[in-house]
């Protein structure tokens, strides 16, 4: 059996903030592994014998993060979809449905967030292959996570009777929303009741044919928008208007809750949600009080807290049931069952028109990386990490003059038809006006400090001249 993975990043993790930002949000962090960020590990599960290239969907800002997470695992997308704006799951589903549907109209296709755990991998093959077959056979079929706790935070399904000739596969007999404690216990004890986990196995075809019978403008929407689309680099951009015009829908509501084919498969397989940071402390090691820790933290008569420092020593005392995160510009104390809280924090932020819930300090770019390390009335200091190979885009400033310092590594610098190299403890200056470009011709990361000056340092300063990675104001 083949099957054709399509991995969805869409979201923002705001429940993880200040970890988690718009920008370079939970799925792409190492937040449970040390080496992989969820997005990886969620590619890496769905590959080899068995699997064809990922369909990923993704939106316009992660876009270079993803192909770099791609390339690190040593691998290539079938295709990166990018969505000009959210429109939830249905319309993502559909493009990465119609695009598959030229080629393999009857080959299954499993869909999956790319913010989940699953511990046990070979359970999850195993539960693929009943799912996979009922597809082929017709069936649109989800993943129901066999429950051990009476959990209020996720939805439920209800098993009906057994799919005819597929083995451990049942008709869902219907969809529940997230219940409260005595409920979720009762449906618990009752048994046949599954946590609805959002992962989806059917094929091409015949998701297309439900989205025609029950959701025809979502189908309508992301046809035009994959007609429409256009190639940028590794990337397909879907048609802004079109996929615009799509109602904004989950995949459960337009379809599954509305056909007669929906199946389920129940599986244990070591799932969780990655939601809150609550996930996040359950699914670390703790030490003989419960703590969970991430950096340079002490503890002293603490309990079950999870507490994560970035940059900065951080001490906590006398707390429980608390999470503590520390970044370089923000830190977060809350109620370890405050989740929702925080998300009420990161709409502040953004109601008062700050960045800090948008972007980290580390701004990611298709060259590799900067971050802000200092500011003041005319001036920002940066420190700048370029890949080796890679180069920043031929660019000019009409506000703004550059001073740079090679720290590591060696920089090729191209200025006003000039071209020279700076090695390490070598400095330069761009003048207001001055056409450049920075790139790194060396096999190890460059890394240069910038101080920039003048009556205007925004990035909008930014005159692209000429760009290998086809941006324009970004």
């Amino acid at each position: 059996m083949v099957l054709h993975p399509v991995i969805l990043s869409g979201g923002a993790g705001t429940r993880l903030w200040p970890v988690s930002r718009a920008d370079h949000p939970k799925q792409l962090l190492p937040l449970v592994e040390p080496d992989r960020s969820l997005f990886q590990a969620t590619v890496a599960r769905a590959s080899g014998d068995g699997f064809a290239a990922p369909v990923v969907v993704c939106n316009d800002a992660q876009r270079f993060i993803i192909a770099e997470q791609l390339r690190a695992l040593g691998m290539a997308a079938d295709r990166i979809m990018v969505e000009p704006v959210a429109r939830d799951t249905a319309p993502a589903v559909a493009a990465a449905a119609l695009h598959l549907a030229e080629t393999a109209p009857d080959t299954p296709m499993m869909v999956q967030p790319s913010d989940h755990v699953i511990t046990d991998t070979a359970a999850f093959h195993a539960a693929l292959e009943r799912a996979g077959a009922a597809a082929r056979a017709g069936w649109l079929v989800t993943f129901g996570i066999t429950p051990d706790h009476p959990a209020t935070g996720y939805g439920y399904i209800k098993a009906g009777d057994p799919v005819p000739d597929a083995e451990g596969v049942w008709r869902v007999a219907r969809f529940v929303e997230k219940p409260d404690r005595a409920t979720a216990e009762a449906w618990l004890a009752e048994g046949g009741y599954a946590w609805n986990s959002g992962i989806f196995v059917f094929t091409p075809a015949t998701l297309i044919a439900e989205l025609d019978r029950h959701a025809p403008a979502v189908l309508a929407a992301a046809r035009a928008a994959l007609a429409g689309a256009r190639g940028d680099l590794d990337f397909c951009r879907l048609a802004a208007d079109a996929f615009a015009g799509a109602p904004a829908i989950s995949l459960d509501y337009a379809v599954m809750e509305a056909t007669d084919r929906a199946a389920v498969v129940p599986a244990g397989m070591g799932w969780r949600d990655v939601g809150a940071w609550p996930a996040v402390w359950d699914l670390g090691t703790g030490d003989a009080d419960g703590n969970v820790t991430r950096g340079d933290v002490l503890l002293e008569d603490s309990r079950n807290c999870y507490v994560h420092a970035d940059d900065h020593l951080t001490a906590v005392a006398g707390l429980e049931d608390t999470v503590v995160v520390v970044t370089d510009d923000a830190v977060l104390v809350a109620g370890m069952n405050h989740g929702q809280a925080v998300k009420q924090v990161v709409d502040r932020l953004k109601a008062a028109g700050r960045v800090e819930h948008q972007r980290h300090t580390t701004v990611h770019r298709p060259w590799g990386a900067y971050r802000h390390i200092d500011d003041g009335a005319r001036y920002q200091v940066k420190r700048l990490t370029v890949r080796p190979g890679a180069g920043l885009s031929l660019q000019m400033h009409h506000h703004r003059a550059e001073h740079w310092v090679v720290v590591r590594g060696t920089a090729r610098v191209e200025r006003d038809g000039e071209d020279f190299l700076l090695r390490e403890n070598e400095s330069t200056d761009v003048p207001i006006g001055a056409r450049h470009r920075l790139s790194n011709p060396g096999t190890i990361p460059l890394e240069i400090i910038e101080v920039q000056s003048g009556s205007y340092l925004g990035e909008d300063d930014i005159i692209r001249l000429d760009d290998s990675y086809g941006r324009e104001g970004e």
